[in-house]
């Protein structure tokens, strides 16, 4: 149903309520054309409806047979592209765990040669300072 919005000095002559009216009007008027033109074309090809209903239906049906089968490829290449991913969360994840204990070792090597040489410093000042 297509919306009329008539102009405002038809507005303000006829009023709120006769604008109302003509556009009711119009609008039962374009409902009665249209059910016309059904009935016209449902007399005329009556028998050819029922063929164009069915081709369509057939139509539909390989339609919809075709999206079924894009949706499963779809899904079969997402499911692949998730173990992918998967997988690449999983090797980031053992790396970076490798990382972490590499660095662990790293800081507690360094960490001893730090207090050994600590260590070794004071043992010189304290054998400096009781000599």
């Amino acid at each position: 149903m297509t919306i009329i919005n008539p102009p405002k000095e038809l507005r303000e002559i006829l009023g709120d309520a006769g604008t109302d009216a003509l556009v009711a009007l119009i609008n039962r008027a374009n409902e009665k054309q249209k059910e016309d033109v059904l009935v016209y074309v449902g007399e005329k090809f009556e028998g050819k409806l029922a063929v164009l209903e069915e081709k369509f239906e057939r139509r539909l049906a390989e339609e919809l047979a075709k999206v079924r089968v894009e949706i499963a490829e779809l899904r079969s290449e997402i499911s692949a592209v998730k173990s992918d991913v998967e997988v690449k969360i999983a090797q980031a994840k053992s790396d970076l765990e490798v990382k972490i204990a590499q660095s662990k070792t790293e800081l507690i090597r360094w960490m001893f040669i730090f207090w050994a040489g600590q260590v070794i410093v004071l043992t010189g000042l304290l054998f400096a300072f009781f000599k």
